[in-house]
């Protein structure tokens, strides 16, 4: 339940993964977003595309996955929207017990 996960997504601007990660905090969905721009290639209708994106690492726990997945697919931006969980085999202790403060037996 209270096992760590990472999950990933894009958004087009920084402006509006700030604006849907604050959302995924206040609803204690996510405990700590990391925000990187960086550059994406990819293919679209059988064309490579080059676009600047912004990467979101999002870290929750197990319990919150279906909840998550479904909550940012309704709001994200894209038609398609990368949402990858990243399964979490350990992490320190400390860490652990962070994320469950906050994310399980907050208010």
């Amino acid at each position: 339940m209270g096992k760590p996960l990472m999950v990933y997504t894009t958004f087009p601007t920084i402006e509006n993964a700030r604006s849907i990660v604050k959302y995924l905090l206040e609803k204690k969905m996510i405990v700590c977003a990391n925000l990187n721009k960086h550059e994406s290639h990819y293919l679209e209708n059988g064309t490579i595309e080059v676009k600047m994106e912004v990467g979101a690492f999002l870290k929750t726990v197990q319990s919150k996955w279906d909840s998550l997945k479904e909550l940012i697919d309704e709001i994200h931006p894209y038609e398609t929207p990368v949402i990858l969980k990243i399964a979490v085999d350990d992490s320190n202790e400390e860490f652990q017990t962070w994320v469950r403060e906050n994310l399980l037996n907050s208010k």
